[in-house]
């Protein structure tokens, strides 16, 4: 099985308006993700981020989703994550994030 490791990811555009990453979401791997799928996410590159290839996230890597969902409203495009890591999402969920990061998750009936 293939491992990126706890110091690598990748932000990677598909086509049409679809990204993913892949790898580790922490301090370390966040610099880097912020600019490139940063300007993805601005050029209309990346209104869904599949988040799937994640292996690992932290409190850096929610900040991280953050930050994407600013940079798309600042540039007046949409931005949908997908298939968020069940860590993700406690960390969402224990930062009161739960609503903003998952839209689908907070609707009711």
């Amino acid at each position: 099985m293939s491992d990126l490791g706890l110091n690598q990811a990748s932000f990677e555009v598909q086509g049409g308006d679809r990204s993913r990453v892949v790898g580790a979401l922490n301090l370390v791997t966040v610099g880097d993700l912020l600019s490139v799928g940063g300007n993805a996410i601005a050029r209309g590159d990346a209104a869904l981020v599949d988040l799937s290839g994640v292996g690992h996230s932290d409190s850096a890597g929610l900040a991280l989703l953050i930050e994407w969902l600013s940079v798309a409203h600042a540039a007046g495009k949409t931005l949908r994550y997908e298939n968020m890591p069940t860590q993700l999402q406690q960390l969402a969920r224990l930062s009161e994030l739960e609503g903003l990061l998952l839209p689908e998750l907070n609707s009711s009936p």
